[in-house]
């Protein structure tokens, strides 16, 4: 006969029920932080579908204490999306609002199973899903329990997407792709043209049934209990001031970063060719803040030209690297097995352990895509601090402009290294030339008056890799009023970052 509550010495711990949306940079941080909840006491069980059952394994491994179980269901078919896609890996833009509108379908047997634990000692207390899962919304109402929602980018990002789907805002020209559209209920929030804003937004036709959907799909969102955001809230002080319109007044908290210590996080996004172990053996052979990592995420590719320029720079000035090229990244010919023949370069087709790399003394620098979670990991983790300076570059936006903008890129990678990987090097993170009476390195490598550290905290660019356009003209003060307006001017190498999930753990 199955235990009761009475029956046990101790009462079971909360069971919570995670739906993490089918996509990497999605699943991951929910994935992170169900982990942590699992530390804090909680039970929790996160719903996978054959392609995304790997991932989930992967947490369940590093759980081996049964805190954290998996409930596998059929991917759900819909008329508008092609047979065999279930997941946003190697799926075109076009198709991910259909796959939101079809992952709902998971909705009906989730109830099923969940009803069916009501009166034991496993019942559900609680669902925490992602912002692009709505749909578990009125699912928690329906059931009487708590419905949380997790943004996986920050509180700002979150507000906008909800901001669209809330207030619809349209061109005033439909032809003109730059027409601005502005956010009067977010403080501070610049105005976007309209290619910068979310395609699914962008894509939504009135009347059509994927579109309203989909739109119907966030906005159940701003009927939750409440929302959760991998962020911390220096980085985001403007927006926790006061409840967002944008979301309803719904109580917002940060609960980020949410990525775990690197011993922790090996795997944590899939298989990987290189371990952890081995790729922070390899880097332990160089000096501080010396190596360049290189990764432009899961979802983009560069290039062929872009890949090219990029190669040839690195090549050019002999710095030390690490790039995250995964299994489709157009490499020029050759230039795996002549970097691995130098020992200055590592190539990792697959997943690699990023933040292991991140945290380790010997990487002072970031080429990025800006990905949020990328963002967040080069800034710290939990009670840890990685503090390495990056480069953002528009990866996936116009193909045009980001042609342009990657090879210039590169071009000033090489330049800002000089010959033979000389040149500017960032100090460390948190150390500064000036604050320490050392020459700091300006324009070309000379040093004087009015050059900039590398370090970042006395007011150096976020933008790396410029010394061709350095010194202290008015180009380099645009920049460093961009990077603070982009980060609301915090030094966020400052600060140590821990997790607080106290809120989240209370409310469910």
């Amino acid at each position: 006969m199955a235990e009761t509550a009475t029956d046990s010495p101790t009462a079971p711990a909360p069971h919570v029920l995670v739906v993490p949306y089918p996509a990497q940079g999605h699943m991951i941080p929910l994935l992170d932080l169900a982990g942590l909840l699992a530390s804090r006491g909680l039970r929790l069980t996160v719903v996978a579908t054959p392609a995304t059952a790997l991932l989930v394994a992967l947490l369940l491994d590093a759980r081996p204490d049964g805190a954290v179980s998996a409930l596998t269901l059929p991917f759900p078919s819909h008329p508008a999306l092609p047979a065999g896609v279930e997941s946003v890996k190697n799926s075109p833009p076009t198709l991910f609002a259909a796959l939101i509108v079809a992952f709902s379908g998971l909705r009906r047997p989730l109830a099923s199973w969940i009803r069916a634990r009501s009166d034991t000692p496993d019942r559900v207390v609680a669902i925490l899903a992602d912002h692009s899962c709505g749909w578990a919304q009125p699912l928690a109402a329906e059931l009487g329990i708590p419905g949380i929602v997790f943004s996986p980018s920050g509180v700002c990002g979150a507000a906008v997407l909800h901001s669209l789907f809330r207030r619809m805002p349209r061109r005033e020209d439909e032809n003109d792709d730059e027409s601005p559209v502005s956010f009067p209920d977010l403080p501070g929030a610049p105005a976007y043209p309209w290619w910068q804003l979310s395609l699914l937004y962008r894509m939504y036709k009135e009347g059509d049934e994927v579109s309203e959907e989909v739109r119907r799909n966030f906005l159940w969102n701003l009927e939750s209990s409440a929302f959760v955001s991998n962020t911390f809230q220096r980085l985001e002080e403007r927006y926790f001031g006061a409840p967002l319109a944008d979301l309803c007044l719904k109580r917002v908290r940060a609960v980020g970063p949410v990525a775990p210590e690197a011993e922790a996080g090996r795997g944590r996004g899939g298989e990987t060719t290189v371990s952890a172990a081995d790729l922070c053996a390899w880097l332990d052979r160089f000096a501080d803040s010396s190596v360049v990592y290189i990764s432009f995420g899961s979802m983009a590719v560069l290039q062929p030209p872009h890949a090219a320029a990029l190669a040839a720079a690195l090549e050019r000035t002999g710095v030390a690297f690490v790039w995250a090229a995964g299994p489709a990244a157009p490499l020029p010919e050759g230039f795996e097995e002549r970097a691995a023949a130098g020992g200055s370069g590592v190539v990792i087709r697959g997943w690699a352990p990023q933040v292991a790399a991140l945290r380790h003394r010997a990487v002072g620098w970031f080429v990025t895509h800006c990905g949020w979670n990328s963002v967040l990991e080069a800034r710290g983790g939990r009670g840890g601090h990685a503090g390495v300076a990056y480069d953002g570059g528009p990866v996936r936006e116009r193909a045009a402009a980001r042609g342009r903008a990657g090879r210039r890129r590169a071009r000033e990678l090489g330049r800002a290294q000089g010959p033979a990987g000389r040149g500017r090097r960032r100090t460390g993170a948190g150390r500064c030339r000036r604050r320490e009476g050392r020459p700091t390195v300006g324009r070309r490598g000379s040093a004087g008056k009015g050059a900039r550290c590398g370090c970042g905290g006395c007011g150096a660019r976020r933008r790396l890799f410029v010394a061709g356009a350095g010194g202290a003209g008015a180009g380099a003060a645009r920049a460093r009023e961009r990077a603070k307006t982009a980060l609301g001017g915090i030094e966020l190498w400052k600060f140590r970052l821990f997790v607080n999930v106290s809120w989240l753990q209370s409310l469910i």
